[in-house]
């Protein structure tokens, strides 16, 4: 059965994509056909993945719209080892034309409900806010992975966002579930990084993961090449960091 994961957080900055585009390579070595759906208008997942969202002539923009079947959007590409659903800056009319479309929450969930059989897990990227396109990336979803930056803030915007999820729940008959926070831009010697731990934990014991993703140029400057950390940096901690939070993904599910 397929499992739709929504990374998300309405905080920009805090490490999203990043555990959108390289969890996904990890997870096909244990043999899992996944997809990920770039959801966000700034189409940085797009981007980090070597396409050029201004070049393309259909993204997931137009299949949420019904112009076009996903499957004709859809990019196979064998160095990754997984498909993507791209977007453009287009979607950020998203906001706006979804506002007036019958079952307007369901989009998303819709587009990928058309393909999802063909994977085994669905990523889906979504926008750094609380608006409609990420309302339906939460719809669409199963579960919902939430990255949090090693810094005090952050710690209230997932309180937020767990209080919104059980929103979706009780008023959009949906039964997403929380597979875990994940904490990100990690200094281990950093004393605000290490208290922002010891609180994550406590506040939020059953959530968090504990695999950390740490701060490093390795995994800032890897978009820029169109590349996965594995393929940029492939002996870097980072790398090792996703490696257990993939091992921790497959124990959850």
């Amino acid at each position: 059965m397929t499992r739709v994961i929504a990374v998300a957080n309405q905080k920009g900055g805090v490490g999203k994509t990043s555990i959108a585009v390289n969890l996904p390579v990890f997870l096909t070595a244990y043999g899992k056909r996944v997809l990920l759906v770039d959801f966000d208008s700034q189409a940085n997942a797009t981007f980090s993945l070597g396409i050029d969202p201004n070049t393309l002539r259909k993204s997931v923009y137009e299949a949420i719209l019904g112009e076009v079947h996903p499957q004709e959007v859809i990019k196979r590409t064998v160095f990754l080892g997984y498909d993507v659903l791209p977007t453009s800056h287009d979607l950020a009319g998203a906001a706006v034309e979804l506002v007036n479309m019958k079952d307007r929450e369901y989009r998303l969930k819709k587009v990928i409900d058309s393909v999802k059989n063909n994977y085994d897990l669905v990523f889906i990227d979504c926008p750094p806010s609380l608006g409609l396109p990420t309302l339906n990336a939460l719809v669409a979803a199963d579960d919902v992975i939430i990255p949090v930056q090693a810094e005090f803030l952050s710690i209230e915007g997932l309180s937020q966002l767990l209080s919104n999820i059980k929103l979706i729940n009780e008023n959009l008959d949906r039964d997403i579930q929380i597979m875990g926070a994940v904490l990100t831009m990690y200094l281990r010697r950093n004393k605000v990084s290490q208290e922002v731990e010891k609180e994550l934990r406590r506040n939020f014991e059953d959530y968090v993961f504990d695999a950390i993703i740490p701060r490093a140029t390795v995994l800032a400057e890897s978009p820029r090449y169109g590349r996965t950390i594995l393929r940029h940096a492939p002996n870097s901690k980072a790398v090792n960091a996703f490696r257990e939070l993939a091992e921790e993904f497959i124990r959850k599910l």
